[in-house]
């Protein structure tokens, strides 16, 4: 079967990501390395195989969620339930933005390991703006070029509705009136139907957008997990990313929903999702005996990416989630709706802030 151009380049970014990280593998130590971070190898060897299904089957659970719509029907985008539990998955979204990626890409570009007065200039910030302005062009121009393509599309049926109407003599002007009426009828339901299919276009554009930078986060995340020597360390990641990857899935789930994909599309979005993690894991355990975090590399790797992901998830929570729900005519309308959203908004992004303590 045909690999759409969606996939491939989900594809792209998974690979482009991996390779980086493990070129950084063959770094020469820093002297910022401890020696005594040792620890009990095959201690925490048994929480990051654990680790690998453990953390499949909670992203799996957390993306297929808000897909079964189909089977019960408070799962429905536009129902009050969606409405706060997008909520909820939009607070831990923007958490995991602010609370986890943003500090870890400042924790990596600061570092003492990163010589020269380059480093003194704040680029963890830099590219967090210019990831977010580049997602805000992504959304932008693909939602004009959807309103250009549905514009002539109906240019076109207007005009063959007006041949069809311009017919001869009194009874050919009484049944071209009627039928000129009944094109502007059609080109007003046209217009709404033309708008709606604008906007799920936008969906899918904001599911495959959001997809790519949690991608790029749970490669990153599951290196750290897999290339921890420290049972303490890896029971601690463990734990966090079963949870991580459930309320991230959360959010994807609701957004690929919203995108009305077809089943195929479904299928691949949410396997690229739930596999990414484990896949980070499994590499990070096959680089553990080579990899050095305070490699040049290694940081300046990390360090971007993490960046690229904060901005890209900080835009999508804020934007395309918050701003287009909590403004939807709705939630405007049912102040018990608006009050439920702002608490499981609070709640989400609560949990995530407090599960930064340990990943």
């Amino acid at each position: 079967m045909r690999i759409t151009h969606n996939v491939k380049l989900l594809l792209f970014f998974v690979f482009i990501s991996l390779l980086l990280i493990a070129v950084s593998a063959g770094e020469s130590k820093c002297e910022c390395s401890s020696e005594e971070e040792k620890g009990n190898k095959a201690g925490a060897r048994k929480y990051k195989i654990a680790a690998i299904p453990s953390v499949l089957v909670a992203g799996v659970i957390g993306v297929l969620f808000p897909l079964l719509g189909n089977f019960f029907p408070s799962l429905k985008p536009e129902t009050n339930f969606f409405f706060v539990t997008k909520a909820f998955a939009a607070g831990v979204i923007l958490a995991t933005g602010f609370m986890h990626v943003l500090p870890e890409g400042y924790e990596k570009l600061t570092s003492a390991c990163l010589k020269g007065a380059a480093w003194e200039f704040p680029f963890t910030g830099f590219i967090a703006m210019v990831a977010a302005i580049l997602t805000l062009s992504v959304d932008s121009f693909a939602t004009s070029y959807f309103h250009r393509l549905h514009n002539k599309t109906s240019t076109k049926i207007g005009d063959g509705e007006e041949q069809i109407g311009g017919g001869g003599g009194g009874g050919g002007d009484e049944l071209g009136l009627h039928v000129h009426a009944h094109g502007h009828a059609h080109g007003i339901v046209g217009v709404d139907s033309g708008e709606s299919e604008v906007q799920l276009h936008r969906n899918r554009v904001v599911a495959q957008v959001l997809e790519v930078g949690i991608i790029v986060h749970s490669v990153v995340i599951g290196i750290s997990l897999g290339a921890s020597q420290d049972p303490d360390t890896a029971k601690a990641l463990f734990a966090a990313l079963m949870f991580h990857q459930c309320f991230e899935g959360l959010g994807l789930g609701g957004c690929i929903a919203q995108g009305k994909f077809n089943c195929m599309s479904i299928t691949i979005m949410s396997i690229f999702f739930s596999v990414t993690t484990p896949i980070g894991i499994a590499v990070g355990m096959g680089i553990s005996n080579s990899y050095d975090e305070f490699s040049q590399t290694a940081l300046i790797v990390q360090g971007v990416l993490n960046a690229a992901s904060a901005g890209i998830l900080i835009y999508m929570s804020l934007v395309d989630f918050l701003a287009a729900d909590f403004m939807h005519p709705k939630m405007q309308s049912n102040t018990g709706l608006r009050i439920m959203a702002h608490i499981s908004l609070l709640v989400g992004a609560g949990i995530m802030s407090l599960l930064a303590k340990w990943a």
